[in-house]
């Protein structure tokens, strides 16, 4: 019994770091704050990449009957044979009522549907294909110009951090 046992788990991490390399990655992130504040330009100049290119822009008229609506932008970019699928969730609209009390709502509800939808499909016999769509990290901007820091961004930061990384 001097003769040491090989079983191969040794290796395990090895072989978790080839496979998931293999496939890939998923990383959705979500940008949130009131229009203006260069949610947009960090994006592109973060990931090398133009999302927006087809977006329209809003003149004061119609930003005012805007509502938070949930845009998703998803791209492949793969660096030195590693593939990521980026996700992007955009939040137009976010910020820019004059009552932004409840305007976090819209935002939490589709973090947990993500959630959900994963649940759903981890607890599923077909496990094999699941895409990952929850939201992984959410910038929160907030504006340097005139009020700044409003009690409503901490309420915002603190409901929208029960759900995902802020």
């Amino acid at each position: 019994m001097d003769k040491k046992c090989y079983v191969g788990f040794a290796t395990l991490p090895n072989q978790v770091h080839r496979k998931s390399v293999k496939k890939g990655f998923a990383f959705t992130l979500m940008v949130a704050g009131e229009s203006g504040l260069g949610k947009s330009t960090l994006v592109n100049s973060l990931y090398l990449t133009d999302l927006y290119n087809n977006r329209k822009v809003l003149n004061a008229e119609e930003r005012i009957v805007q509502t938070v609506f949930i845009t998703k932008h998803t791209v492949g970019i793969e660096e030195k044979g590693v593939r990521l699928r980026l996700s992007i969730v955009d939040t137009p609209g976010f910020g820019d009522a004059v009552n932004n009390t409840e305007s976090w709502k819209e935002i939490e509800d589709y973090i947990d549907q993500q959630f959900e939808q994963y649940f759903r499909d981890e607890s599923g016999l077909n496990r094999k294909n699941i895409q990952d769509n929850r939201v992984h990290c959410c910038l929160y901007f907030i504006s340097p110009f005139g009020h700044g820091y409003q009690t409503t961004h901490t309420i915002h930061i603190f409901f929208l951090s029960l759900s995902t990384q802020v």
